[in-house]
């Protein structure tokens, strides 16, 4: 019995490493690399922004064909209601433009704020849970960080007034396949 119990931990470990050493690989390969690799629809893919795990995951469907760190505003825990309150929004978004920057090598800027995102700032004033004369914001984006500063990323400093910010090899390689009908979903 004992030497069964061995047998099976053995397989387990071997099949874990196996596991391990796939996602290693698929990591390493490049979202180009990967889309071309399974054949995705490039127009099928979508965004999803989980601030509570600290990635953006890009889909097809609900299949996840790869994944980024990123990190947020400084206030990460909670939704943008207002200027100022260095939170990232949550909620569905598109891109408005997208184009080079001088900080933090290219911006992808999104459709905040939107129908939704009114409907919440005018509610939070009507509540009481922001000033009345508050201002909703904007300009909030996916983007890098500025040159040499990729560590903010690897450490989970939320650096940002409300943007998601991420290495800039991995906005790099996101950038050419965001576009005006991509959705991005950010939440908790």
């Amino acid at each position: 019995m004992r030497l069964v119990l061995q047998y099976a931990l053995f397989i387990s470990v071997l099949i874990g490493c196996k596991a391990q050493e796939k996602k290693q690989e698929n990591e390493k390969l490049t979202l180009a690399e990967t889309i071309g690799i399974k054949n995705f629809d490039k127009n099928r893919l979508s965004v999803l922004i989980d601030k509570s795990d600290y990635k953006l995951y890009f889909r097809i469907g609900s299949l996840i064909i790869k994944e980024y760190p990123v990190v947020f505003g400084k206030n990460a825990s909670d939704d943008k209601l207002m200027q100022g309150d260095y939170c990232t929004p949550e909620g569905k978004f598109t891109m408005i433009s997208k184009y080079p920057h001088k900080d933090w090598t290219k911006f992808i800027w999104l459709n905040y704020p939107n129908e939704k995102s009114w409907k919440k700032h005018n509610e939070a004033k009507i509540n009481g849970k922001i000033p009345y004369n508050a201002q909703i914001g904007g300009e909030v984006g996916i983007h890098g960080v500025p040159r040499g500063m990729d560590f903010l990323i690897d450490i989970k400093y939320n650096w940002t007034l409300g943007c998601i910010s991420m290495k800039n090899n991995d906005i790099d390689e996101i950038y050419p396949y965001i576009t005006k009908s991509t959705i991005i979903e950010i939440r908790k």
